[in-house]
């Protein structure tokens, strides 16, 4: 219900930054906080995110056990592999649903987002017409790149990036999609024509690097660099559909933008990789008579625990969940 602020006319501001500029500025804002997420030690620049701020937005993404440094959580590691509007809505949620442990109200606060996405991408706004607890949005938001601030003899304002904008709009909006980098070739080799350090963690999340030039990195995706990402929560669709989202113009015409026979490995060796169940079990063997090893055979079964049984040699294996119970059992056939 709120009308989006006028912008401050030219003669108050200082020369502002050009679109491209902006873009950049944002990019490289939003590519820092998530090299933040993945390892602080990517990260080459000093950032100002607070602790307070970093806490919100690694919950659910990142844990710890112990004294151990942090680690991405199955979330994170699937949060890495989204499109950027995605994980901007992913951040935003956070942000809002930790807003009363600030201080802040709700309702207030999504009034004030959804009026900050109906801005003008490079416009000045005033910010001496914000209230205090705007203020410190602006500056949380800022450091995502969110958002720009500057400052001038008299007056500051912050201007607003493609980022904060692109909340306006809806997921499936193919207007915002950036411009994707990722070329994959049916011998599985990998070629990503960008310089960020980002897009190289990411691809390691799937695939192995071998060399990285100044505005290239190449790579493979292999059986063992796929278990690693099945193992840490990826599943095969996320990673074919990020290599779809991001295939580069060249490619990105075909149809399909990533070969056949490499989407279909990708889900066939997820599929090798869960054709395998772990189970806990104990093992029992030596049994007094093969009366007593029918019988546990049969309570076995009755419990819903029985796994495996060798009649010849007298082995059983059960479910380690009615292991106490087969004991008991057992102490009572003797």
């Amino acid at each position: 219900g709120v009308l989006p602020r006028e912008p401050m006319h030219s003669s108050i501001t200082v020369r502002l930054p050009t679109l491209e500029e902006l873009d950049a500025y944002a990019l490289e804002q939003w590519e820092c906080f998530l090299l933040q997420l993945i390892s602080s030690s990517q990260v080459e620049r000093q950032t100002n995110f607070s602790s307070s701020m970093m806490t919100i937005f690694q919950r659910g993404l990142l844990s710890q056990r112990d004294k151990e440094a942090l680690r991405l959580t199955v979330h994170g590691f699937q949060f890495l592999l989204m499109d950027t509007n995605a994980q901007l809505w992913y951040i935003i949620r956070e942000y809002i649903l930790n807003s009363e442990d600030r201080g802040v109200d709700t309702a207030d606060l999504i009034s004030f987002l959804l009026e900050l996405s109906f801005h003008v991408s490079g416009e000045a706004y005033n910010i001496n017409t914000l209230n205090e607890i705007q203020r410190i949005v602006i500056k949380d938001l800022a450091d995502l790149g969110l958002l720009k601030l500057q400052q001038g003899r008299k007056e500051s304002w912050f201007i607003p990036t493609k980022l904060v904008t692109n909340l306006s709009v809806t997921l499936s909006d193919s207007s915002s999609r950036k411009q994707g980098f990722v070329v994959v070739e049916t011998n599985f080799r990998t070629y990503a024509y960008s310089s960020s350090k980002l897009h190289c963690e990411i691809l390691r999340l799937f695939s192995r690097v071998e060399y990285q030039l100044p505005n290239l990195i190449v790579g493979a995706i292999t059986k063992e660099s796929l278990y690693n990402a099945f193992e840490n929560g990826i599943t095969a669709d996320q990673i074919i559909s990020f290599l779809q989202q991001n295939a580069h113009p060249r490619v990105a015409e075909k149809l399909p933008s990533v070969p056949e026979n490499v989407t279909d490995q990708i889900r066939l060796w997820e599929a090798d990789l869960n054709r395998v169940e772990m189970v806990s079990s104990n093992f029992y063997d030596e049994f007094p008579s093969r009366d007593v090893f029918e019988s546990a055979c049969d309570y076995a079964r009755e419990n819903g625990g029985h796994l495996w049984e060798d009649s010849k040699r007298m082995r059983l294996v059960v479910k380690a969940e009615i292991h106490m119970q087969m004991r008991e059992y057992l102490r009572r056939q003797k």
